[in-house]
């Protein structure tokens, strides 16, 4: 039997979940949406065009969509800032939850769900979507193989020319404080300290906007991270440049190895192999030996949804459960906190100062 969802939000981002994301998991019989939400009705088209859903099925008022339409679960493709309300309409139906990232748009608010969340005894998921990319994935697989020997350090780039007005994508992200941090890093540190292994316990940021950056905030940012099994990462995160380099989906990632440097990069991944016959190799990227990308059915967020039903039919927590996700939600905010007071961050301690402002309030 499918599980039951009702999607929340199909405007803009939900568009995607409504054509792109469900459909797939719609026709392996995971899934049946009964009933779709959102506040503009002209978005709720969406709904009606890609998921079939007949038009009193679709709901602007969420209360009287959750209470006339029994579900298991709900999604959550609202603004960050409106993910706590909706997280709290569907406990009180007892409904698991499937969000968007980031959990919410403070570090205390991710903490006080995941609270709300573990008290209510149901099961949440958030959809770090870029973590199970195809290429990340594969550059995953090849790090934690061990062929290629212990992790020493990453090196993440993802640079874009966006620096008009409008040029990535929705408005709101030129006219917020932490653009790049909230709407770019949350994945790309994310993705760093997926691939090192275990959790960052230092963090150094500094984040400023040019001149000519069209941006309300921080577009530019320079990250460098330091974790528990000692691996270290720097991140090189930029809006603003004179080209792209690396834009969204393009990312360069390079993961020095004992054995190897692994390089990822627009899409290509090549192991360049260390010569234990030589005093000193000099290589070129490009030089190396080519990795095949992995092959399966589903990437990104039409995955994780499939993930996220296997958990709720007693499989294993998804990763991105919502309380492993607290540790990327740290991430990006500690960054902030970095780059403001100009001080390293002790990432751990600051999640705890969090979690219990956040307990105080719940």
């Amino acid at each position: 039997m499918p599980y039951k969802l009702i999607q929340v939000g199909t405007g803009n981002r939900g568009r995607a979940w409504c054509e792109r994301i469900l459909p797939p998991n719609i026709e392996d019989g995971l899934i049946e949406v009964v009933a779709a939400v959102d506040i503009n009705p002209e978005a709720l088209v969406n709904a009606q065009t890609y998921l079939g859903l007949l038009p009193e099925k679709c709901y602007t008022d969420i209360g009287q969509a959750f209470a006339q339409n029994p579900a298991d679960f709900c999604t959550v493709v609202v603004p960050p800032a409106f993910h706590e309300s909706v997280v709290d309409v569907a406990l009180a139906h007892n409904m698991h939850i499937l969000s968007e990232k980031p959990i919410a748009d403070t570090l205390i608010a991710a903490c006080r769900i995941a609270e709300k969340v573990k008290r209510a005894g149901v099961k949440m998921g958030v959809t770090m979507s870029h973590r199970f990319d195809q290429d990340k994935t594969t550059l995953r697989q090849a790090i934690r193989s061990g062929q290629y020997g212990s992790l020493d350090y990453l090196v993440c780039r993802f640079t874009c020319d966006m620096r008009q007005f409008g040029d990535w994508g929705a408005k709101f992200r030129h006219e917020m404080i932490d653009p790049l941090m909230i709407e770019g890093a949350v994945h790309h540190l994310d993705i760093l300290a997926d691939m090192a292994g275990a959790r960052c316990d230092l963090l150094f940021a500094q984040t400023w906007n040019p001149a000519w950056g069209q941006y309300g905030g921080d577009s530019q940012g320079l990250v460098t991270m330091y974790f528990e099994n000692g691996v270290r990462a720097t991140y090189e995160g930029a809006k603003t440049n004179a080209v792209g380099l690396n834009g969204w989906a393009r990312e360069y990632i390079r993961a020095e190895c004992r054995e190897a440097t692994l390089i990822m990069d627009n899409r290509h991944i090549e192991a360049l192999p260390h010569d234990s016959q030589a005093r000193s190799v000099y290589m070129r990227e490009g030089e190396g030996v080519g990795l095949p990308l992995l092959e399966q059915p589903k990437w990104s967020d039409a995955w994780l949804v499939e993930k996220f039903v296997r958990w709720l039919e007693g499989g294993p927590p998804m990763e991105t459960n919502v309380e492993a996700n607290l540790q990327s939600v740290a991430l990006i905010f500690a960054a902030i906190e970095s780059s403001r007071a100009g001080q390293t961050v002790k990432v751990q301690d600051f999640l705890a100062q969090a979690q219990q402002a956040a307990g105080r309030s719940t």
